[in-house]
């Protein structure tokens, strides 16, 4: 069964528009941020990137830069524990 994932693009330095797939959404109250976590699609890697943004900006707003070393830990956190989540539950199906 394949996920069905909700897509974002992003531009690298270059200027080309690279697909990924969103893998979370979430907010936090501590640092006043929302904050989404993806992966670049087709990329084999399994690599997870994240970013802050507005989404009060809709489908055309700007990513933000993770700017300290706490606002990763708690990314890694609220990762982990959505990952683990999923897990139990296609394990359960």
């Amino acid at each position: 069964m394949e996920n069905e994932f909700e897509t974002l693009f992003v531009t690298d330095e270059e200027g080309n528009e690279i697909e990924c797939n969103i893998i979370m959404t979430f907010e936090s109250e501590e640092f006043g941020k929302s904050y989404v976590v993806y992966q670049i699609k087709d990329d084999e890697s399994g690599e997870y990137y994240a970013a802050g943004y507005n989404p009060e900006d809709g489908d055309e707003g700007e990513l933000q830069q993770v700017e300290s070393d706490e606002e990763w830990d708690l990314i890694e956190e609220v990762l982990e524990s959505f990952l683990e989540d999923n897990e139990e539950e296609e394990e359960e199906e």
